[in-house]
């Protein structure tokens, strides 16, 4: 929330309680942007939503609340329609948010509406086995930005990787690597069934024979095989390190399922569903009663040939999750994924914990468009698109932006042939415009003066400038609620629209009036300290230059 919109819903709930001898929460008052800025800067519909609880006609009460309202930031305020609240603000009070922002700098945006909560982020999670394609790059857009907004609104906030090093994809990748190790020595040798083919383990296999030499040609079968399996894991996940750095992704902690099953920890999920009595014995399979817990039907734990399902280790992980602190759990997991949140919801319950402290957020499908035409394979490698190509493509700006503009449970047409337009099509192009142009205006000024008030900044444009910056803490605030960067990403397409308006209407640099100079390029740093922040917010540079 802004400090426009505090200072107006504190006004009209006062103008409540002594119009009303009620006292109304400042949460159920909602004040809003006209969209006819004919209608004033603010509007409110609380003589609406009130006619029921006080059995009066809304008009009727929007006028006994302006009566009652005491706020000298407000100038005026008149009653439209069925019984809307049209605000017009004191000037001087618009004007302020330049000195606000202009002092906050780098800060400007950030809130404490997270009061410190800690929240655990997992995002990416993708097994090492192969690179990362567009599934993952549009999750790891997404969770990183979430994990950003909600740091800025005083989220203690965890970003997580989940490593997938305990199953039998993880076999298979060692199984394949030993095979294209013994290829490089010439020596013929299958890979399993379902092995993997890609390139990626060609050249794992070809960086440890360069560093190894034979060493593991004639080695013992199962010596060798611990060695390539944690040479593959290892080589793997430098791989996704590597990417995920070029996409300006990290994480604060990298869990391994290996070490759970080392530590005991998946052992001991089934002895305490079973001491609880929550499993059963059914076909020489151990299954869970999650039925009794809302999930559809109940789940195998431990099939008939012993081994674990994936659900017995993801418990043991969200466990220790619980273990380590968190308020909140925040899972990004592919559409694939979404019968899953049931049953991980039931074992947590179950287990004694809060299901409802697990929230998960479901990735739908990416489709890459070119000209019209899906784009199935890489024309370099004829294999799927990675997320290292498509950056090397477009830029690393384009992806992150492009793959945080939409909702995520919506379906989304990447469109590369938008993505290389260097053209205000381009939704990421217009917004770097937008503060390259500041910057070059801001370059062409070496003296400019102190501004001790903004009071010749009247001009329709400037004020529709000066609300739109005073939102974006609110947007911040509110990204971070939802979970919802593509909102921010909406502010940004709308701020710099703002600002091609107002720059159009308004000359900045004018020798003939400095001092109307100087507080138009105290207008501009404002909007250039927000425009950068918001973009810093999904993890898109602001550029100086174009």
């Amino acid at each position: 929330m802004n400090e426009l919109e505090t200072i107006l819903k504190e006004a009209v709930a006062q103008a409540y309680e002594k119009a009303f001898h009620a006292v109304i929460a400042t949460d159920d008052i909602v004040i809003e942007i006209p969209k006819d800025q004919s209608h004033g800067d603010y509007a409110c519909n609380i003589a609406m939503k009130s006619a029921k609880a006080l059995h009066q006609n809304p008009r009727v009460i929007a006028q006994q609340l302006v009566e009652a309202l005491d706020c000298p930031q407000i100038a005026h305020c008149e009653i439209a329609g069925p019984g809307f609240m049209n605000f017009t603000m004191n000037k001087d009070t618009m004007r302020n948010v330049i000195d606000v922002v202009l002092a906050a700098g780098d800060d400007y945006g950030k809130n404490d509406s997270g009061a410190h909560r800690k929240v655990n982020v997992e995002y990416v999670s993708a097994n090492p086995t192969g690179d990362l394609h567009l599934g993952h790059a549009r999750g790891a857009a997404w969770g990183d930005s979430v994990s950003r907004i909600m740091q800025a609104s005083g989220y203690d906030v965890c970003r997580e990787y989940y490593v997938n090093d305990a199953g039998n994809q993880i076999h298979t990748l060692a199984l394949s690597l030993m095979a294209r190790y013994l290829q490089e020595f010439g020596i013929e040798k299958e890979l399993p069934e379902d092995g993997y083919y890609g390139k990626d383990v060609i050249n794992i296999a070809k960086a440890i024979k360069e560093q190894y030499g034979d060493a593991y040609v004639k080695q013992d079968e199962m010596i060798a095989y611990a060695f390539f399996r944690e040479q593959g894991i290892q080589l793997e996940l430098d791989k996704l390190r590597r990417d995920l750095d070029l996409f300006r992704v990290h994480f604060d902690v990298w869990s391994s399922e290996l070490s759970l099953h080392e530590s005991g920890k998946v052992e001991a999920v089934l002895e305490k569903l079973h001491d609880l009595g929550h499993t059963y014995e059914q076909d020489g399979a151990l299954w869970f009663r999650s039925s009794a817990f809302g999930d559809d039907k109940d789940r195998v734990l431990r099939k008939s040939d012993g081994s674990y399902t994936y659900l017995v280790p993801d418990i043991a992980y969200h466990i220790t999750k619980f273990e380590r602190g968190f308020d909140l759990l925040v899972n990004l997991w592919g559409a694939d994924h979404h019968g899953y949140i049931p049953r991980m919801k039931a074992a947590l319950q179950a287990m004694g914990k809060n299901p409802d402290q697990l929230e998960v957020d479901i990735i739908q499908m990416v489709r890459l468009v070119d000209n019209g035409e899906e784009v199935k394979m890489s024309k370099r490698t004829g294999n799927a698109v990675t997320l290292r190509e498509l950056c090397e493509e477009v830029g690393v700006d384009a992806v992150r932006y492009f793959f945080v503009q939409r909702a995520l449970d919506t379906h989304l047409d990447f469109d590369l042939t938008l993505a290389r337009k260097q053209s205000n099509d381009n939704p990421v192009y217009y917004a770097q415009y937008a503060h390259a142009r500041i910057c070059s205006i801001l370059r062409q000024v070496t003296d400019v003066k102190s501004c001790p008030s903004y009071e010749l900044l009247e001009d329709a444009k400037e004020i529709q400038l000066l609300k739109y910056i005073n939102e974006f803490p609110g947007v911040v605030q509110d990204a971070a609620k939802l979970r919802s960067p593509n909102k921010v990403c909406n502010y940004i397409q709308k701020l710099a629209a703002y600002f091609h308006s107002f720059y159009n209407a308004c000359k900045v640099i004018d020798p003939t009036n400095e001092e109307l100079s100087a507080q138009r390029l105290a207008l501009l740093k404002a909007t250039k300290i927000t425009l950068k922040n918001a973009l810093a917010l999904i993890g898109v540079e602001a550029t100086e230059k174009m």
